[in-house]
């Protein structure tokens, strides 16, 4: 692929239940660009989060390898892992996993402070981004001061504000009503493509189909690139 970003060969991921061994990720391999917006569909329990995990350096895979930026993440040691997701990487959750004894503010800091980057210029991008996502009267709130949805906004904003690589999505709508999570859908296209960064998002959502440029669908434990009719999958 031109404008390679990610890489996945031959990825697998099994566990062991017992005497048995569970397969969640059976012999993946895809290829993703710098600044594609990728949607991963499948049921709960499918594998997305566990692929999520992966492309983060959280877990590693039983067999495979996954290249990123032309460093083979599934070489690296632990530490090494951790550093690469502090700074390449952004996360969204569905439960926004905001801190709720810092401000909306210091929230924004952390990451920023865990790359040695809080200066006074990135200090200025947070206020920056408070405004992009419409909060920039809430920076001394509290988290639990602020709505769901404006939660999640400021996790969006905290998933860019170290100027990551990649923002990985784990159900970002799946704590919110439905016309919140459009909005919170809208948002994301906007300032990751805004950004330019690499998006890879799990749902099992439809709303967020329009937004992707390629979509997903995973299912017994493989990727299926769909398009079309094919975007139905099983409730």
């Amino acid at each position: 692929m031109t404008n390679e970003l990610i890489h996945l060969d031959g990825i697998a991921k099994e566990y062991q239940e017992g005497e048995k061994t569970h397969s969640v990720l059976s012999k993946l391999n895809v290829s993703i660009g710098r600044g594609e917006i990728i949607v991963l569909l499948g049921r709960s329990g499918s594998g997305k989060s566990t692929l999520l995990n992966l492309l983060s350096g959280i877990d590693l895979p039983s067999s495979g390898t996954i290249t990123i930026d032309n460093k083979n993440l599934t070489a690296l040691d632990e530490h090494e892992r951790t550093m690469f997701r502090r700074r390449q990487i952004g996360f969204v959750f569905q439960f926004f996993n905001l801190i709720p004894t810092l401000t909306v503010r210091e929230n924004l800091y952390l990451p920023l402070e865990l790359n040695d980057l809080l200066d006074t210029e990135n200090k200025a991008r947070v206020d920056d981004l408070l405004t992009a996502v419409g909060l920039s009267d809430r920076g001394d709130s509290f988290p639990d001061r602020l709505s769901g949805g404006e939660q999640q906004r400021i996790a969006i904003a905290r998933a860019l504000i170290h100027d990551p690589l990649i923002v990985l999505a784990d159900e970002p709508t799946g704590n919110l009503d439905y016309e919140t999570g459009l909005q919170i859908v809208d948002l994301l296209d906007k300032l990751v493509r805004q950004q330019k960064k690499t998006m890879i998002m799990a749902t099992h959502s439809r709303e967020v189909i329009g937004l992707a440029d390629r979509i997903f669908k995973m299912t017994g434990g493989q990727l299926k690139e769909i398009t079309g009719e094919a975007m139905a999958w099983e409730k």
